[in-house]
């Protein structure tokens, strides 16, 4: 059996995010780039529970870890790129 796969809109409605294409490029664009040492869960602009949900996925290589490292790649580029 295949492990479920997770979309970057399922990823910011699991975050309690709007998860509309528009919202998710506001977001990226706002918050975008990351420092290159910054980890994705320790930005500032994070819930705790935003933030551990994303350490604890990323650690686990957990179910949503792809998309969370995709999220990761966008912060750091830009929506655009």
């Amino acid at each position: 059996m295949e492990s479920p796969t997770h979309s970057l809109p399922s990823l910011f409605k699991q975050l309690g995010l709007n998860n509309d294409p528009v919202s998710i490029d506001k977001f990226i664009a706002t918050h975008s780039p990351l420092k290159p040492e910054l980890h994705l869960a320790d930005a500032f602009f994070w819930s705790e529970s935003q933030a551990a949900f994303l350490r604890d996925e990323i650690l686990d290589d957990a179910d949503w870890a792809e998309v969370v490292d995709q999220l990761d790649v966008l912060m750091r580029k830009g929506r655009g790129v």
